[in-house]
């Protein structure tokens, strides 16, 4: 089963922990997720699939041939018929899953061993992307101590984009001091194989982190477009390392940005705010709130939408109602809450992903026990057929035949690149 780790850092006090217990407090079931073992500070975060499942498909071709009634209003599943092994889906909303880390100990200095040191440094490099939450009301200092409230605009700007560069220098301190420990002796390389060998040897330096060759390429390329006159790598000071220490971690840790308590921040405090990756405003606290309410079928709330309508008004007391109406309004005045919208866009978009559906009977789209679409996998856009056949089994990867495409019924070979919302049969030698 692949699976995707999502990193969520930030100092304390900028609501880290909430946006975590929003994202992961999911109404679905998870009990038969195949988690091997989990770590405590690992969860399950259910992000919706951009297209609809195609049990819509199967509901709109029983219903033309007359063998199934159209799904009535108090219907609770709103016409879904696939029977998901892992997550849900309503009204053919189709939840898949993928596990947030929430990481601790993002303190100045973690790069020379403060806090949790090398062992929060570790729980980066686990990951396939970051996303850093920070207080875009600007009412923490850097170590997390409360500043207070009403911040301007341009003090607020100030300590958010400080939080954004200081996780970022952490990261190049720590890349910096992997390239240094052996330099000399690497880069003798270069003598005999140039910048070639110069890329194997940060390759193999920075390969705990999930360096490529490709990427560790790129950031050469940039580093090189900036410093056109260096000389030889083996004379190179360490502010040239260091240099060369901040394109690498561009490349390996694109940091997306959770610019939380936005609904209590100065106006325009994100503008001209950058970062490597894409920012997104949150209201983590609401988000928590609305799940919770729905958790109790107090109100119905999809993650990600602008606005929710009450179960049952009457069954709330005075503070409840008063307490959601003024959720209600800031659900509403900021378009969601951002934390659906922050996990959707880092996986979908940053992270290139799809969601295929693997089935054993191309025709009726069922595994072997007859369930209708049991499996949503999140897989590498474009990801080929033998390749997928390798998430779902090794033994279907060694022993693969063919597929089936389960739309078109044509049969694709190993190399076929799936489309997002694909569903495949794959024939496989037993």
């Amino acid at each position: 089963m692949n699976k995707v780790r999502i990193g969520l850092v930030g100092k304390p006090n900028v609501g880290k922990s909430t946006f975590f217990s929003a994202a992961t407090l999911a109404k679905v079931d998870i009990a038969n997720y195949p988690f091997c073992t989990i770590e405590p500070n690992v969860g399950v975060a259910f992000v919706a699939a951009r297209l609809p499942c195609p049990c819509k498909d199967i509901r709109e071709k029983l219903e033309q041939e007359g063998r199934l009634e159209p799904a009535s209003q108090d219907d609770p599943r709103r016409g879904s018929l696939c029977e998901p092994r892992t997550g849900s889906c309503i009204g053919h909303m189709r939840l898949v899953p993928c596990f947030l880390v929430d990481i601790a100990g993002l303190v100045p200095g973690a790069s020379e061993g403060r806090g949790r040191g090398n062992a929060f440094l570790a729980d980066l490099a686990n990951c396939n992307a970051l996303i850093q939450v920070v207080d875009a009301a600007g009412s923490t200092d850097l170590e997390g101590n409360p500043q207070g409230h009403n911040q301007t605009t341009e003090v607020a700007r100030a300590r958010v984009i400080e939080e954004i560069e200081f996780l970022g220098l952490e990261l190049d301190a720590w890349i910096a001091g992997l390239l240094m420990d052996g330099w000399v002796r690497g880069v003798r390389r270069v003598q005999a194989e140039g910048d070639k060998g110069l890329v194997s040897f940060i390759h193999e330096r920075l390969t705990g982190l999930g360096a490529t060759l490709q990427s560790v390429g790129l950031a050469h390329e940039a580093f090189r477009s900036q410093h056109t006159t260096l000389g030889s790598p083996w004379d190179w000071d360490p502010s040239i390392i260091a240099s060369l220490a901040v394109h690498l971690r561009k490349a390996l840790f694109p940091i997306h940005i959770a610019a939380n308590k936005f609904d209590v921040a100065p106006a325009q405090v994100l503008d001209g705010v950058v970062a490597n990756g894409c920012i997104i405003p949150c209201m983590a606290d609401v988000e928590l709130g609305l799940r919770r309410a729905a958790g109790a079928d107090l109100i119905e709330y999809t993650p990600g939408s602008t606005t929710f309508s009450f179960s049952d008004s009457t069954a709330l007391n005075e503070a409840q109602l008063k307490a959601l109406d003024h959720m209600k309004e800031r659900l509403e005045t900021n378009a969601g809450t951002g934390v659906a919208t922050m996990l959707d866009t880092v996986l979908f978009d940053e992270l290139e992903h799809i969601v295929v559906y693997p089935v054993q009977d191309e025709n009726r789209w069922t595994d072997g026990d007859g369930k209708l679409l049991p499996d949503a996998f999140v897989v590498p856009a474009a990801i080929q057929a033998k390749a997928l056949a390798y998430k779902v089994h090794s033994d279907l990867g060694d022993g693969f035949i063919r597929g089936v495409d389960g739309r078109s019924r044509r049969v694709v070979g190993a190399e076929h690149e799936l489309q997002d919302g694909d569903v495949l049969k794959i024939h496989a030698k037993s």
